[in-house]
Order: structure tokens, then C-alpha cells, then sequence
């Protein structure tokens, strides 16, 4: 009955609360609260039940773990993103710290972590809000990204000097982990694709992990991230980070009903929790002004910095180790930033467009690492992507003499292709000011390649929007989509599994007249 309870005020407020704009996990977080409210007078007791507390704990192991699938150096050391994610993380400590001590009765120690949980951003709402805008492989994108996963690993870090907890003597053992990378890697092979694939995460990111570095007396939420980073550089890692999300997600709901349920907000709380959410836009505000002092360009820094403009729930998980009579009015203070944040990161854009006059003239007047192409030179086609696809296109045209160039907003890609030999330039498709600006004068024909749908068909309307009428080729998984990109001012649009399966075609024909 309690677990039915559960399930049902969780769907109705997460509804409810996506219904007007807002993340679920607001409603979620409502959920805790009604029940706390209401358990009583239904015949509940919602704290009598130790099997939330086990949901919630597993939703945290496996929010850990799909970080640590995250964790590639390749896209987190660069100094926007380091730079960027400590120096925030130490001035916002600083700063909210004394506004704090003035707000809340309180000690300095608990005003400092109370100030470092807040200091984190929130990983589920800016991965949600970029992945909505196909903006999560967009340069502001990777950035916001590296940010949130330098953020994690300052809050595991915090985490684990806080918990008090002694090691065994076997705890050294854990050094030797990355011994066991190969035989990790061939277990993810062999499970496959489908269930096994998701058991194998579910093992070591709650048994193996979770379970087996509790044993050390080490953090099992260390554990459930060291296991996700040794898998981070297989092929299949974001495979098993999607086939893990949505159990993730339900796990967590867990977390913030057990919030919820811990008891009612009192008038402190709630005024706690206004006051931080007044002090929300500084915290965006920090974030723009460092990642221009790391050479970003205005629109970057802006975009990054709006997307981190929240507080997190891996805050509320700090709070849990360190300082649980705080749960509540953090609570309350996370719910708020999401109903600030989620709109603005809806108009993000928009907003930039309003504001570009007078944020451009605070960049630096250097080489950023966000720099657009200007002109294309002499190139006769203009390949869109260097994911498999894109290469392919592009080698084989060059050894057929065309004189090709590619773009690409992975700048680890583009610096990878360029040291292969081929004419890369890092550009995002989506930036109406590379459209504005870019000089194409030879170009006569454009590939799209990319990986997302969203972005052909966008960048297809840009080109001819700014009059281009050469040749327009794309490909894409879908029939539907393939209409949306024509419709989109495309010559043609090839469905990907067709082709492959036409291109075997002629290469068995040929083997066949070979062979006669």
C-alpha cells in the first residue's frame, strides 16, 4: 500500500509540474511534501519504511556511476573547464558564506558546506535542457558538461573527507583496479546490447562498487563512480549511460520523495530558500565572467553560464552525508532555482540575441578557443560532421581531387582530424553568427553528416536563407526525417540503412562478375 502511495503522488505531481514548464522532480520533491503533509490522515506512515531509504541510495550509486562513464580527459582538461568548474566552486563558497551566517542561525562550519552545496550546479536539469536544444555536442554544450562533471567530483571529494568513515586495511587494494580495465571491457562485450548489457552496469555500479568499497570502508558512492570511469573509454559507454538513464531516473525519485517526507518546511526555510534563489542570477553571472577570462566568446560563455544557473540535487546529496537537518531547506531552495532556470534555459537563446551588443565588447581580444571560421577559401565542398560518416565523405572525395574542408563543435575531434592530415575547422552549425559571417564563395556543394537530425535540418535553412544554391546532400535513419531535411531546402537525403544495404549490393555484384 505505502509503495502504491508512493508511485501514485510522485506520477500525479511530476505530471503536474511538467505540465507547467517545470522538471518532474519539482513535482517529485511536492510529492514528499504532501505525503508528509497528508501520511496520517490516509493511514501512512511513509517514515516507517526503510525501503525508500534503499531506492534513494541506489538512485545515487547510479547517478555516480553514469558520471563516471562520462569521466574522458580529452573533453574535461582544458582550462575553461577546470579553470572554470574550481575557481567557481572556491569564489562562490567564499562569497555565500558570510550572506549566509547573516540569514540562517548557524555555525561557520555549517554556513561553509551549506555554501558548498550550493556552490554545485544541477547535472540532470542543464544535461536535460541541452539535450532538448541538441545542444549537448555544441562547444557551450561540452563545456556546461565538463563543468557539472568537475562539480561531481569536488562533491565526491567532499563526500568522502566528511563521512568519517575509517578504511580498512585492504582499502589500498582499490589502486589496483585499473588492472581489471581489460577484463571490464571484454564483460561489456560479450553482454551485448540489450538486457545483460544493463545487469552488468547494475552489478558494478551497486554491488561491485556500491557494495564492495562500503566492505573497504571506503565511500560506496566512490566506488559506483571508479567503475563507471574504467568503462568511460569503450566504445559502448554512452550505450550503457542511455540503457542505465531511465532506471537512474526512477531510482532518484526516490531520493527526493525520502526528502520530501522527512517533514514540512517552516518559515526559516522557506525564507532561506527565497534568499538563495535572489542570489541565483550571481551565480550565472560568475560563471560568464570566468569562462571570458578563459578566452570564451561571449555567446559561449553566456550559453555555458545559463545552463549552469541552477542549484543541484547532488548538493542535496551532500547534504545528506554532512548535514541532514539541512535536507529541507535546501530542498526547497533546489525546487526554486529549477522554476528560475527552466524557462531561462528555454530562452537562452533569445536572450543572447537581446544582449549580444553589450556582452560582445567584454570578450578578450584574442584567439578563442571557440573561434569561428571566417572564410572557406577556395574549397569546392563543405563537409558537415567528422563522425563516421563525415570522414568517409571526406577522404574519398579528396583522393578524387575536390578540394574539401569539414567543420565540426567537437574541438577533440577537430584537433584529431587535423593531426590525421585533414582540413578541419571547428564551427558550430547551429551559431546564426557563423552563418552571418562566413565567406563560402566556392563551395559548391555541402554534406551534412552530422549526428543529430535537428542540426541538418537546421543548418540547411541557414544556407539557404543566406542564398546559397549549390548542391544540398544529407543523410538520415528515418523516412520522416528525411522529409523534414528536403522540406528543409535539401537536393537529397539518403536513408542510412538503405545505403548500406545497396553499397553491399554492388560490392557483392562485383565480387560476383569478378569471380566470372
Amino acid at each position: 500500500m505505502l509503495e502504491a502511495t508512493w508511485i501514485a503522488f510522485a506520477f500525479v505531481l511530476g505530471l503536474g509540474a511538467r505540465s507547467i514548464g517545470l522538471p518532474p522532480l519539482v513535482g517529485y520533491l511536492a510529492a514528499g511534501f504532501a505525503l508528509a503533509a497528508v501520511g496520517s490522515e490516509i493511514g501512512l506512515d511513509p517514515h516507517d519504511s526503510e525501503v525508500l531509504q534503499h531506492i534513494a541510495h541506489l538512485g545515487v550509486l547510479l547517478l555516480l556511476f553514469t558520471v563516471g562513464l562520462k569521466l574522458k580527459p580529452s573533453n574535461l582538461v582544458r582550462r575553461e573547464v577546470i579553470g572554470g568548474g574550481v575557481l567557481h566552486f572556491l569564489v562562490s563558497s567564499l562569497l555565500l558564506t558570510p550572506a549566509i551566517l547573516l540569514l540562517a542561525d548557524t555555525t561557520w562550519a555549517q554556513a561553509l558546506m551549506l555554501s558548498i552545496a550550493l556552490s554545485f550546479s544541477s547535472t540532470v536539469l542543464a544535461a536535460k535542457a541541452l539535450e532538448s536544444k541538441r545542444e549537448l555536442r555544441a562547444f557551450h554544450g561540452r563545456v556546461a558538461i565538463g563543468v557539472l562533471i568537475i562539480q561531481d567530483l569536488i562533491a565526491l571529494l567532499v563526500m568522502s573527507l566528511t563521512s568519517g568513515k575509517v578504511p580498512s586495511a585492504w582499502a589500498f587494494a582499490v589502486l589496483l583496479l585499473p588492472l581489471l580495465r581489460p577484463v571490464l571491457f571484454r564483460l561489456l562485450d560479450a553482454s551485448g546490447h540489450e538486457e545483460l548489457m544493463v545487469l552488468l552496469g547494475l552489478l558494478l555500479a551497486l554491488v561491485v562498487g556500491g557494495y564492495g568499497f562500503e566492505t573497504l570502508g571506503l565511500s560506496s558512492e566512490l566506488g559506483a563512480l571508479a567503475f563507471g570511469a574504467m568503462l568511460a573509454k569503450h566504445p559502448r559507454a554512452g550505450e550503457l549511460s542511455s540503457a542505465l538513464w531511465s532506471i537512474k531516473e526512477v531510482f532518484l525519485i526516490g531520493f527526493f520523495l525520502q526528502i520530501g517526507i522527512g517533514g514540512l518546511p517552516d518559515a526559516q526555510a522557506l525564507t532561506f530558500a527565497v534568499a538563495m534563489t535572489l542570489l541565483l542570477p550571481l551565480k550565472g553571472a560568475l560563471f560568464f565572467f570566468l569562462f571570458l577570462a578563459f578566452r570564451l566568446r561571449a555567446r559561449s560563455a553566456f550559453l555555458s553560464g545559463v545552463s549552469l544557473t541552477n542549484y543541484s540535487e547532488f548538493g542535496l546529496i551532500v547534504a545528506s552525508v554532512t548535514m541532514p537537518q539541512w535536507l529541507i531547506p535546501l530542498a526547497i531552495t533546489v525546487s526554486l532555482s529549477f522554476v528560475v532556470s527552466a524557462p531561462l534555459n528555454r530562452m537562452s537563446h533569445l536572450l543572447y540575441d537581446r544582449l549580444a551588443r553589450r556582452l560582445i565588447p567584454l570578450e578578450r581580444d584574442i584567439r578563442h578557443p571557440d573561434e569561428q571560421p571566417v572564410s572557406l577559401g577556395d574549397a569546392q565542398i563543405l563537409v558537415m560532421g567528422m563522425g563516421r560518416t563525415g570522414r568517409a565523405a571526406y577522404d574519398h572525395l579528396f583522393h578524387k581531387g575536390y578540394r574539401v574542408v569539414s567543420i565540426d563543435s567537437d574541438p577533440v575531434a577537430v584537433d584529431s582530424n587535423v593531426q590525421d592530415g585533414r582540413n578541419v575547422l571547428f564551427a558550430d552549425a547551429e551559431d546564426q553568427i557563423l552563418w552571418d559571417n562566413l565567406q563560402m564563395p566556392n563551395v559548391q556543394a555541402v554534406i551534412m553528416a552530422m549526428n543529430d537530425e535537428e542540426a541538418k535540418i537546421i543548418s540547411t535553412q541557414k544556407l539557404r536563407a543566406r542564398g546559397f544554391d549549390g548542391l544540398i546532400v544529407s543523410h538520415a535513419m528515418y523516412k520522416d526525417i528525411a522529409r523534414r531535411i528536403q522540406e528543409a531546402g535539401a537536393d537529397r537525403t539518403y536513408l542510412t540503412m538503405s545505403e548500406a544495404g545497396t553499397g553491399l549490393a554492388e560490392h557483392v555484384a562485383h565480387d560476383l562478375q569478378t569471380r566470372a
